[in-house]
């Protein structure tokens, strides 16, 4: 089966809770992505779903809502599982249903390796609504017992083809034995093979389908420049890029909230530089979006969250500090300049651990994606 129903205009058409409307207005949002508009009635009614969408589409917001106007903050049990490939998108879709679910008081636990697991137990001993894991760190938790999956009445996988890419497959098929066989499962991956549908049609009941087309690479109007400069210099470019570059504004984006407020704190002795994430309450967020587009703080340093659903038409400059996670992300974040009509430049910095992703960019792009001609080691 697949979602056929016309797309609502705006968030309030959905008929949310006003918890949920006032935490998106918060994030600025007016009007749904197309995942949105077809996933989130279809979730809040309990239906198994499969989604089939890239990153950057807001596919986090269309299971999120649903978390928010479905779970019971009085239930302190983990009543929401997201099982994602990366501890890097554990980190986003965590910090997202934080600031979704805010109002109505839902706490998110982040489970993934490359942490203390101690700080992690401490987390879970508060008892949280949701939990955003990784398959192994999540199974590392269940053979300690220091979480039950038990009362869990949803599960999202997210990104499914990557993580049956880095072999999570086994992992995946065990956690969802322990959840209940009662829940409700949603499945969202860029990419359909054959595996990915296998697992639709071994753990879901009678599925919706849902596909939203890819957005198409089609950023002829910004001027695309690559940066290569080591990680641990990367600041330093970033200094020099802003002294010799004509910025008028600048969109910088990195991918976790930490990485955000770190820079920020690096870059404010001798700059005017704004924040926005997920993290930050709505007063902030506000206030940081005025400054920005008021000029004030002409420098905004901001997560993906910043790359779609906000109304900022007059960006000369969209800086990747860190490599956007996938091609479609990279579309969505320098989409934000040369709207309007307007000329823009895209500099995307490229470091020791970002050749893959680097090779996927001159892939699709091919000579428009030029290298930038400041050298920061003469």
């Amino acid at each position: 089966m697949t979602a056929t129903s016309e797309a609502p205009a705006k968030f309030g058409d959905l008929t949310l809770r006003p918890e949920t409307l006032r935490a998106i207005q918060g994030l600025g949002w007016e009007q749904p992505t197309p995942i949105q508009s077809k996933v989130i009635p279809l979730l809040r009614d309990g239906r198994d779903l499969v989604g089939q969408a890239q990153t950057g589409s807001g596919k986090t917001a269309a299971f999120g809502i649903p978390f928010v106007e479905r779970l019971d903050p009085a239930q302190r049990l983990i009543q929401a599982l997201v099982l994602a490939p990366t501890r890097e998108l554990a980190i986003q879709v965590s910090e997202e249903l934080r600031t979704l679910g805010r109002f109505r008081n839902l706490a998110v636990v982040t489970l993934y390796g490359g942490q203390r697991i101690e700080s992690q137990f401490t987390d879970l001993r508060k008892r949280p609504h949701i939990a955003v894991a990784t398959p192994g760190r999540l199974l590392d938790h269940v053979q300690r017992g220091t979480i039950r999956l038990n009362s869990v009445m949803t599960v999202i996988l997210d990104e499914a083809d990557r993580m049956l890419d880095m072999g999570f497959l086994p992992d995946v098929s065990r956690i969802l034995a322990l959840t209940p066989a009662t829940r409700q499962t949603a499945l969202f991956s860029a990419t359909m093979p054959q595996a990915v549908r296998a697992i639709a049609e071994r753990q879901m009941r009678n599925p919706v389908w849902v596909r939203i087309a890819a957005s198409k690479p089609t950023v002829e109007s910004v001027t695309q420049f690559y940066l290569e400069v080591a990680e641990e210099d990367k600041v330093k470019a970033l200094r020099r890029l802003l002294r010799h570059e004509p910025i008028e504004s600048a969109l910088v984006f990195r991918r976790t909230q930490f990485r955000v407020d770190r820079l920020a704190k690096s870059l404010g002795r001798d700059q005017r530089v704004g924040v926005l994430h997920g993290g930050m309450r709505q007063g902030a967020r506000l206030a940081a979006l005025r400054a920005f587009e008021e000029r004030r703080t002409p420098i905004l340093i901001a997560t993906n969250v910043a790359s779609r659903g906000l109304d900022l038409p007059d960006i000369s400059h969209v800086i990747n500090f860190d490599m956007p996670e996938d091609v479609e992300t990279y579309v969505h974040r320098v989409g934000r300049t040369a709207r309007m009509g307007r000329a823009g430049t895209a500099i995307t910095f490229v470091g020791q651990h970002d050749i893959e992703m680097f090779d996927q960019l001159k892939r699709t792009f091919g000579p428009s994606l030029q290298r930038h001609p400041l050298n920061i080691y003469q």
